[in-house]
């Protein structure tokens, strides 16, 4: 019966005595970064349509834009590298508020086409949780997706 006991015992903490280590670090999200045609008007929309703030940066470069995201998250906007982007729906940033309605207001105060995910204009998306979202498109033609809080 020890040798049992001791046998299990082995085999639960196997990994130390063989030697392997357990990843032991976690990941979160730090930034986003867009390739955009003109990083001021893509900076004015991120800006101006979602409230968002531009981080001052040290550098002399202007083909460079960092927008914060809150809570130490960034959108990097970038437009130095010349190549063709492709683009669909279901590549995309999503965001939540707490104002959806005030949020889809704003849109079709300012003329931003929104739609639900299948692409009807002007029409709100439920997803089976009861979240509300709307699906538009930055200067660059990327998507953005902003979805209710649900409470």
């Amino acid at each position: 019966m020890k040798k049992v006991i001791i046998l299990l015992v082995l085999i639960q903490y196997s990994t130390v005595i063989i030697g392997q280590e357990k990843n032991d670090f976690s990941l979160s999200f730090n930034h986003m970064a867009l390739s955009v045609n003109d990083v001021n008007v893509s900076a004015k929309f991120y800006t101006e349509i979602l409230n968002l703030e531009i981080i001052p940066l040290t550098t002399n470069r202007n083909d460079v834009k960092w927008i914060s995201m809150g809570d130490g998250k960034e959108l990097h906007l970038l437009s130095g590298f010349k190549k063709d982007v492709r683009i669909n729906k279901d590549i995309h940033l999503a965001l939540s508020t707490a104002n959806f309605d005030e949020f889809v207001q704003k849109l079709t105060k300012m003329k931003i086409e929104y739609s639900d995910f299948p692409g009807n204009l002007n029409k709100i998306n439920i997803r089976p949780d009861g979240v509300r979202q709307v699906f538009f498109q930055d200067p660059d033609g990327y998507w953005v997706e902003v979805n209710s809080i649900n409470k």
